[in-house]
């Protein structure tokens, strides 16, 4: 099989490393918006070759969609002329918004995936070749998609040694508005609150393994989160809602010197090590 990716940063950069080494795989090819970004991509030797869009169109037998997620909407139209034997899989990490977007004509070729990996860095520097191996991939309302691609896409995932979990598009949002998208919401806020109240010098003195492990994803591309945050919208205000509640709490506690209530409320939140 041939397959080619749209978007050569981190996500489709780790993709193409990782296919390359797949047996069934014949030739991975891509495309960037960034002639600087498909250039950098052949160095590091993260695609077999780059191809203009059309090209990509015609020759690839899997398209990989591995761009903001207002890209895969925009994207997804130019794509509505693709063979019916053609395999689209999007990777963006919300799944409604996209879903409703797909012309008609390609919904049974379309695939809605999301797999959960990935770092606080950009570009194709950033790809990993490991990145896949044993990480989650959501594939939403696959019953609206056609046998043959969403077992073409499954034998894919497995090859890359990922976990496959099935649910709908609703449930994902909902599910990482609240795992994924609000930590990041966190971050980003506390990056911000820091960097108001603190200067450079006292943040490089203090910043210590908590901190840093807290402020890591605020360190992820604006670009690429603004769209998340956008067509997660609702979800995303509802987790932030769930959060302001707990730390409302935090602070109550805290304010009455409820000592005792504070150690029980800790407690509680300790129950994740048994998931986690």
């Amino acid at each position: 099989m041939k397959v080619g990716i749209i978007g050569l940063g981190l996500i489709g950069g780790s993709l193409g490393l990782a296919l390359k080494d797949e047996k069934l795989i014949s030739c991975v090819s891509g495309f960037d918006m960034s002639k600087e970004h498909e250039k950098q991509a052949l160095e590091l030797g993260l695609v077999h070759e780059i191809l203009t869009f059309d090209e990509l169109k015609k020759k690839c037998d899997i398209i990989f969609l591995a761009i903001p997620v207002e890209a895969i909407i925009k994207i997804s139209k130019e794509l509505s002329d693709i063979d019916e034997n053609t395999t689209i899989i999007d990777l963006g990490s919300t799944k409604q918004k996209i879903i409703d977007s797909v012309p008609l004509s390609i919904r049974k070729n379309f695939i809605p995936a999301h797999p959960m990996a990935g770092t606080e860095f950009s570009g194709p520097s950033a790809a990993q070749k490991g990145l896949y191996k044993d990480a989650v991939v959501v594939v939403c309302d696959f019953e609206e998609s056609s046998e043959k691609h969403v077992k073409r896409a499954v034998e894919l995932f497995s090859h890359l040694g990922m976990k496959i979990v099935f649910m709908s598009a609703a449930e994902h949002d909902h599910h990482v508005g609240i795992i994924s998208h609000l930590p990041h919401a966190i971050a980003f806020s506390l990056a911000n609150g820091v960097l108001k109240q603190e200067d450079t010098r006292h943040i490089m003195a203090l910043g210590g393994p908590t901190f840093r492990g807290m402020i890591r994803v605020a360190k992820s591309s604006p670009t690429m989160w603004g769209d998340i945050f956008k067509q997660n919208k609702e979800n995303i205000l509802c987790a932030i809602d769930m959060f302001k509640n707990e730390l409302s709490q935090c602070e109550e506690l805290v304010r009455q010197e409820r000592w005792d209530d504070i150690n029980k409320w800790m407690s509680e939140a300790r129950k994740i090590r048994e998931i986690l």
